[in-house]
């Protein structure tokens, strides 16, 4: 492909970005950096305007460290208690109750936080995720920002964000692993789930739910 400029697409989104390239000879050379898990669309629409040009890089400069202050409400009828304060996000499965421990389902995690007024969502604002098990749904102030399914686990909260308070809602949904192998514990009296053969055994690994840091 050559004498037309190309662009990333990110199917997921839907959004689009310029490229760096160079025109060598006939053939249009895109070098690509990309994390683990990303995918992208290489397009070429437009005509090159030039025979070469370069995307200065964006360095990501924290803001803030999200990981303390939450608390953790669990979808009913799971074996979880209603909610759970998380002085400090920690996974699941680390929780000594075992309700918590085994729990499968939907974890709804909310705090507040302050976006300083120094700061302008003027551009993405990256919330940061970690490490998710298995599907997040993040939300600020009641707008949808976005799901994240696949690392990395961040999403734009650009759109939703204003200077001063604002409301984070996270809904973490895992499989039912965790409570298969919290069912076949020894003495448990009332099981949450049923199959019709045994699958996970008592001293199977119970996966990982959620981050153990959130930072924007």
């Amino acid at each position: 492909m050559t004498g037309k400029q190309p662009k990333l697409w990110h199917a997921e989104t839907g959004t689009s970005e310029p490229v760096s390239y160079r025109i060598v000879d006939g053939e249009t050379i895109v070098p690509l950096q990309l994390r683990g898990e990303d995918a992208v669309f290489v397009v070429f629409r437009k005509p090159a305007a030039a025979a070469e040009l370069t995307v200065a890089a964006v360095e990501a400069t924290p803001v803030a460290a999200l990981d303390d202050g939450w608390t953790a409400a669990f979808q009913p009828g799971r074996g979880a208690p209603a909610t759970l304060v998380l002085p400090k996000l920690a996974p699941l499965q680390e929780n000594a109750e075992p309700g918590v421990k085994y729990f499968s389902g939907i974890a709804t995690y909310r705090r507040t936080f302050l976006l300083p007024k120094s700061v302008r969502a003027t551009g993405p604002l990256w919330l940061d995720l970690g490490q998710v098990g298995d599907l997040a749904q993040v939300s600020v102030n009641g707008v949808d920002v976005g799901t994240a399914w696949h690392a990395p686990y961040r999403i734009d909260i650009g759109r939703a964000v204003h200077s001063g308070r604002n409301r984070l809602e996270i809904r973490v949904a895992n499989t039912w692993v965790n409570r298969l192998v919290g069912d076949a514990q020894p003495g448990v009296q009332h099981p949450v789930t049923w199959t019709a053969m045994p699958t996970y055994r008592a001293a199977a690994p119970v996966r990982p739910d959620r981050a153990s840091a959130v930072a924007a």
